[in-house]
């Protein structure tokens, strides 16, 4: 038989019992080498030490091979000291099995007890029994709380739009007789960073708000700018009007912002933010003065403005657009003028019920009976109290319903001044193209007399050009107001049906309270003329003002000279 290793072990069969004893608690790949045909070996001849002859060949043996009820296993330990290790065949080694990692292996049920990341607490001896190591258990992620605090993410166009809160507040009157007006408080919020703070205030008077919608609306033709209210010569200091203007002002600045275009305006931050607002203006006006009024932008680019003959409006879309604004600004007049109609009612009746308290009071004043001056007395105040509640509710009607109305009226004043805008621009678009027009026949002649007119027809050439460039111009113009148009249009509806459902609302609400406040008031008075002891239901006893003894000089004297007399 051919010498090779074996392949169950490299150490002999004479190995020490000390060897054996180590082998299996150092947990090393070597056996016990296979037990020989007379069983077990003698005490004396393992323990006789051989002498080392360098590399040792090995020789296969015959081998036989029993099966053995081992319950330890082939890593059991020997027996106690001087007793012989009873050999058994070792197991053939395995490849150890990978563990893959795309499924989670079921959680044994354990009890749970401190991770141990470097087994310290393993012992080697279980290592082998227990095979590849089984992954630590993965608990389930658990939600964060902060995701609770944080807002809900919006688009990015709507994290990029700035937003603005104005309020406009505290009116006062300053300047002489001749020179008076009511100067208003701007406080302003912001999340755009193209002011310097995100909370400021400035001081503007009723011009200032005039100043900024004519300038909106020549820096932006074909849009619907709010405009301001209107001026009053007679009763401007009333604290009603201060007050409706107040709000109406206050409304046109909160559209104004809340346009996607005209917040963008360099007007729009010299009005909200500038400390010296008339400087600025000025220096404005001297660095880049606005063009007139008839003129607007169409000026401005060097095309001229003409009344032409009477306009006609080729789109449908637009004409039908004009009708309509045209009837709902009748109808929204009368609504009005009906609505200062019930307000004036509202006042007279005001009036009419402090008449009747007077009256009322007057009677109960002479009348001696206490079970007539009582209830009487008591109507009397109930008529003043019903005083002050038709005059509240003729101001909340002013200030919800009216103040809508008057602002719509207005807005579309301004609806047609984009009409008017428009109007212009077509006009000059059509002067440009006949203008061009008579350019080129010029053009034409000088070209058939040859080159004669060389110098002529080259500047004549550049005449041309410049004229095709304001044709170009001026339709561009006038085909973007008519798409800026549209959109405001459209605009302007969706925000007429919010403000006036708003408004309904809001005076339909007024209108419920107050009458459940009258109701309770009449009831209360009902409730008193039904109790049962008349007399003392409205009675109130006179209220007599006794002198208490006093703590001055004289009185001290007095209470002196009355325990003398006594």
């Amino acid at each position: 038989m051919d010498v090779e290793e074996s392949p169950w072990a490299d150490s002999s069969q004479n190995t020490s019992q000390g060897d054996a004893l180590g082998s299996p608690a150092a947990g090393s790949s070597t056996t016990k080498a296979p037990a020989t045909t007379g069983g077990t070996t003698s005490a004396s001849s393992s323990s006789a030490a051989r002498p080392s002859r360098g590399p040792r060949r090995l020789v296969a043996q015959p081998t036989r091979l029993e099966a053995v009820e081992d319950p330890l296993g082939p890593l059991s330990a020997s027996n106690d000291d001087g007793g012989a290790a009873e050999a058994t065949p070792p197991a053939p080694p395995q490849k150890e099995q990978l563990v893959m990692r795309t499924t989670m292996p079921p959680q044994q049920t354990q009890p749970r007890r401190p991770a141990d990341p470097h087994r310290i607490d393993d012992d080697d001896a279980d290592a082998g029994s227990r095979g590849p190591r089984v992954p630590p258990p993965v608990d389930a992620a658990l939600p964060s709380s902060n995701q609770s605090t944080q807002q809900p993410s919006v688009s990015v166009e709507q994290a990029a739009k700035p937003t603005f809160y104005i309020s406009v507040g505290d009116p006062v009157k300053i300047g002489d007789l001749t020179s008076s007006h009511i100067v208003y408080s701007v406080r302003t919020k912001t999340t755009s960073r193209a002011y310097k703070q995100p909370e400021f205030e400035v001081k503007r008077r009723y011009r200032d708000f005039l100043w900024l919608y004519n300038s909106l609306h020549t820096n932006n033709p074909g849009y619907v700018v709010p405009p301001p209210p209107e001026k009053q010569a007679v009763g401007r200091f009333d604290s009603n009007f201060v007050e409706a203007r107040r709000a109406a002002l206050e409304k046109m600045l909160n559209k104004i912002t809340a346009h996607p275009t005209l917040q963008h305006d360099g007007d729009v931050k010299i009005f909200l933010e500038s400390e010296a607002f008339n400087v600025d203006v000025k220096q404005k006006e001297r660095r880049d003065p606005l063009p007139s009024e008839s003129k607007g932008v169409l000026g401005s680019l060097g095309i001229s403005v003409g009344g032409g003959s009477k306009f006609v409006e080729q789109d449908d879309w637009f004409h039908d657009r004009k009708v309509y604004l045209d009837a709902l600004e009748n109808q929204l007049r009368g609504l009005l003028k009906a609505m200062e109609t019930m307000v004036g009612q509202r006042k007279m009746m005001a009036e009419a019920a402090g008449e009747f308290s007077a009256s009322l009071h007057a009677l109960s004043t002479v009348e001696l009976s206490p079970s007539l001056s009582g209830p009487l007395d008591a109507l009397s105040d109930l008529q003043l109290t019903i005083r002050d509640v038709y005059d509240r509710q003729a101001q909340q009607d002013v200030l919800t319903f009216g103040i809508t109305i008057e602002e719509y009226i207005r807005l579309i004043g301004s609806v047609k001044q984009a009409f008017g805008q428009r109007q212009k621009g077509f006009y000059a678009w059509h002067s440009a193209e006949s203008e061009l027009q008579k350019k080129k026949t010029t053009q034409d002649k000088l070209l058939r007399q040859g080159k004669s007119q060389q110098d002529r027809l080259n500047q004549m050439n550049v005449e041309v050009a410049e004229a095709e460039k304001k044709v170009h111009q001026s339709r561009l113009l006038f085909e973007d107001m008519g798409r800026c148009m549209r959109a405001e249009l459209d605009r302007f509806e969706r925000e007429k049906v919010e403000d006036f459902k708003s408004g309904v609302e809001t005076f339909l609400e007024s209108a419920v309270e107050a009458q459940k406040e009258l109701i309770e008031k009449w009831e209360t008075f009902l409730m008193q003329l039904d109790a049962e002891d008349d007399e003392s239901a409205f009675y109130k006893p006179p209220v007599y003002q006794t002198k208490g003894t006093g703590d001055t000089a004289i009185d001290r004297a007095r209470a002196r000279m009355d325990e003398d007399s006594d």
